[in-house]
């Protein structure tokens, strides 16, 4: 995943979930994929789709410790 896909996604979770502060960041072992901030908390992993060139993947895992009571 290059600086060009990077930023371009990001722009579009900025704008799809109304946050400035969502930020991604290349993962230094990985070239497929970055990972999702929101301020310093890691929210997310955003994948390069095998599939469809020019696609991404965004996991987002929920913890049962972060849900509400």
């Amino acid at each position: 995943m290059n600086d060009k896909d990077i930023k371009k996604i990001e722009a579009h979770l900025k704008r799809t979930f109304g946050t400035p502060n969502l930020n991604l960041k290349p993962r230094p072992r990985q070239k497929d994929s970055a990972e999702a901030y929101i301020g310093d908390e890691f929210v997310g992993v955003i994948y390069q789709d095998e599939d469809d060139d020019g696609s991404f993947l965004f996991e987002m895992a929920i913890l049962a410790e972060d849900l509400d009571g």
